[in-house]
């Protein structure tokens, strides 16, 4: 069974990062207009669980995306809510075909026909033959699954003992409900448990009530995969686990509230219908269960999705952020759960580096404050935490690159190859421009103790520098956030100049001053070294700019 989970699991993965390879730079764009309102999202989540046959599989790659940033929870929730739609047409099979369509049959097939792939010169088709790959090991693994666990058909007294637990009125509509949670949970299914719910209805083991309350037990107990797939993710993954946990919960919570008039109301339907009542006759219940499990998922569904941003206010209550964590070192965006791929890694490592380049933007933010502050316990706090954004600058590079060189260490397209390298110099020079910060606030406070103050007009000329490198980095910030064929390299090209003309223009006049003995020697020498390091910090920026358009990447 550990084996057979293991094959569901690496084909689950190869899939995704196929997947991920075919959409390349496009994904993020491809997500943003799948899930651009409720309706799309939901849409999203029933088309592509109805595909893949598997709810816990879209859940858990939804989880993931919002870990990577690239799904907000709010867009999250939506496709979670079609996910759940998506799952109910296992059971429409079931009812009409009279068994699970088997998928696994073609898998081994499909993959003979996708190997040659492998060996093409194109990038493109080895990540389709990848993505097929993984899609036929995914469902070989699900077969192996569904074999490995013991033949409740063949021996039916296993489950047989269920029917002595029909005789407590809604008190064994209640432990349906439990046993329909711990039957997913266990095959990690909820379309193979549907089926199993199916073959004992059709057995007469349990009636139709009692069915429905284990259908009511498998939305509950298939939330658990997208749960243990976000442990090792951030608090965003947590929280879009969450929120799946808590639609299915109050799903099933009104529903029990309503459970006899819904299900007297489907008995009557289907009786009308076909003259057969799944009260009397087992033949009729796989109908009657696939119209109970649809319905329940589509109203819950309409019901629910207006009340979106309420779900969301209620899993951040759930799942608070952490006050204390607000200026304390930690990334947000990487994450090692079990769909993490190399080209998925690569997004979630665009978040933090964008992240990152807000940090380096807010330290530097400190230093005019510092400049001017004459107050010596406040001067001292400024330079305590612009120490501290400097140790933590030094983190994040440090376990950014990390990060990057083990996705490099993965098979990856030569564009994705460029982008880690690309990736790689952004945080180098974004370190580097937190160091020269420093550098700056080590430069303030030795002036401060030897009491070498600036004049009026210095201290206006490290203004308008200043005010000129606030605009250069909130332009590589959008940069950061935009994708490269959207940068405009030549704002930052012209305010790149604007700041060596601003440099220029203020070295040119601090040479005339000190020639004509102006002010202090030593005030002249603290002076030269800040207007030296913001004229760096510009180049660091611009570096910053050119690693993102790819100029003089190779």
């Amino acid at each position: 069974m550990i084996g057979a989970l293991g094959v569901f699991l690496y084909g689950m993965k190869i899939m995704s990062e196929g997947i991920q390879k075919v959409a390349g730079e496009k994904l993020r764009s491809i997500l943003g207009a799948m899930t651009k309102n409720r309706v799309m999202g939901v849409l999203t989540g029933f088309f592509i669980t109805s595909i893949i046959q598997s709810s816990s599989a879209t859940t858990v790659m939804v989880v993931s995306f919002v870990n990577a940033g690239l799904l907000t929870l709010g867009q999250s929730i939506g496709v979670i809510m079609g996910a759940n739609i998506g799952t109910t047409i296992t059971a429409w099979l079931i009812s009409f075909l009279g068994f699970k369509f088997s998928i696994s049959a073609i898998a081994l097939p499909l993959i003979g026909i996708c190997f040659p792939l492998f060996f093409s010169k194109k990038d493109f088709h080895k990540s389709i033959a990848e993505t097929l790959t993984g899609f036929g090991l995914l469902f070989i693994g699900l077969d192996f699954l569904k074999n490995s666990v013991p033949d409740l058909k063949s021996n039916p007294e296993m489950l047989e003992a269920l029917g002595n637990l029909t005789d407590f009125g809604f008190g064994s509509v209640l432990i349906f409900v439990l046993i329909g949670t711990l039957l997913t949970i266990v095959v990690q299914s909820s379309s193979a448990a549907m089926a199993l719910t199916l073959v004992m209805c059709h057995n007469g083991w349990i009636g139709f009530e009692h069915g429905a309350a284990i259908v009511l037990g498998e939305n509950i107990g298939t939330t658990i995969t997208a749960n243990l797939a976000a442990i090792m993710g951030n608090k965003l993954a947590k929280r879009a686990a969450v929120s799946h946990s808590l639609f299915n919960i109050i799903g099933v919570a009104w529903m029990l509230i309503i459970f006899y008039p819904f299900t007297e109301i489907i008995a009557n339907f289907i009786k009308n219908s076909t003259g057969e009542s799944p009260y009397l006759t087992s033949a009729a219940i796989p109908y009657s269960l696939s119209i109970f499990h649809t319905s329940f998922n589509i109203l819950n569904t309409f019901f629910l999705v207006w009340f979106v941003n309420t779900i969301e206010k209620i899993v951040n209550k759930i799942i608070p952020s952490d006050p204390s964590e607000k200026n304390r070192f930690h990334l947000e965006y990487i994450g090692t759960g079990i769909m993490s791929t190399p080209e998925l890694s690569l997004l979630e490592a665009k978040k933090e580096i964008l992240k990152y380049s807000t940090i380096v933007k807010k330290m530097f933010n400190f230093i005019p404050s510092f400049l001017v502050e004459v107050d010596p316990q406040k001067s001292k706090e400024v330079f305590d935490r612009i120490e501290k954004y400097e140790n933590i600058t030094d983190k994040i590079e440090e376990e950014v690159a990390t990060f990057l060189t083990k996705i490099s260490e993965s098979e990856l397209s030569e564009r994705s190859s460029k982008s880690v390298r690309s990736m790689l110099r952004i945080i180098s020079n974004l370190e580097k421009i937190g160091d020269l910060n420093y550098s700056m606030a080590l430069n303030i406070q030795k002036k401060n103790e030897h009491k070498a103050w600036f004049t009026p007009s210095q201290r206006d000329n490290m203004k308008a520098m200043f005010d000129l490198l606030n605009l250069a980095f909130d332009n590589m910030v959008a940069n950061l956030n935009k994708e490269t064929t959207d940068i405009d390299i030549n704002i930052a090209i012209e305010l790149e100049k604007q700041v060596n003309e601003l440099r220029n223009k203020i070295r040119d006049e601090h040479f005339v001053s000190i020639e004509k003995g102006e002010y202090n020697i030593k005030s002249g020498l603290y002076y030269n070294n800040m207007y030296t390091n913001c004229e760096r910090i510009g180049d660091h920026i611009m570096n910053v700019n050119e690693a993102l358009t790819g100029i003089n990447l190779d």
